[in-house]
């Protein structure tokens, strides 16, 4: 059974559809043991407390620099031994030290299809923005493993989800939450679980 540690910032949409794909079994050899946030008092801490999984706050503004506050989310995680960290909302970009730490055993859900609308800058809304401003006609989100480049490691799994007309950043992102993001994040996460991802030649390959 694989420790699952959850990073988070915000209201935990995302954590909440771990859990209840936890409990529902469509996440297998996997327990979600450990909840980090980025501050104090959001939501996601309390989903984490109604369902008797143990949180941390390692608040971003007591660190100086990156590089001490990237040290102290790793040596949390090491310490509660995770064996997948899954970013749900998690709104620090970290520095090289996890990554060495967590070789393709950290995933993280955007909402859009990479290579588009990613990397820094491309957070929240302002994704759903920069497609309606593009006109796609397709969004969706991707499920990919964290590496040092934002938004640029191996593809695990990606979901389209249409855009409409009519449709605003708000009505965008909560369709592709409901259709894409809760359903592919706890899927890669049973894959990841099960040893049923390999990374070749810098592409994730699910068996």
């Amino acid at each position: 059974m694989k420790n699952i540690a959850v990073l988070v910032s915000g209201g935990g949409t995302n954590l909440q559809a771990l859990i209840d794909a936890e409990k529902s079994g469509i996440i297998k050899n996997g327990k979600i043991t450990c909840v980090i946030a980025s501050k104090p008092g959001v939501y996601a801490l309390e989903r984490a407390a109604q369902n008797g999984i143990k949180s941390l706050v390692i608040p971003r503004k007591d660190y100086a620099d990156i590089a001490s506050y990237t040290r102290a989310v790793t040596d949390a995680l090491l310490a509660e031994k995770a064996d997948l960290v899954v970013y749900a909302g998690f709104m620090t970009i970290l520095d090289e030290q996890i990554f060495r730490a967590f070789p393709y055993k950290m995933m993280n859900i955007h909402p859009a299809l990479i290579p588009s609308f990613c990397g820094k800058g491309f957070y929240g809304l302002h994704v759903h923005e920069a497609a309606l401003a593009a006109g796609v006609k397709l969004s969706g989100a991707t499920v990919h493993f964290v590496t040092e480049v934002c938004d640029g490691g191996p593809i695990i799994m990606q979901k389209a989800v249409p855009v409409e007309n009519g449709d605003t950043p708000e009505t965008l992102q909560k369709r592709i939450m409901e259709q894409a993001e809760w359903k592919i994040l706890p899927e890669a996460v049973s894959l990841f679980c099960q040893d049923r991802i390999k990374v070749v030649d810098g592409k994730a390959v699910v068996d």
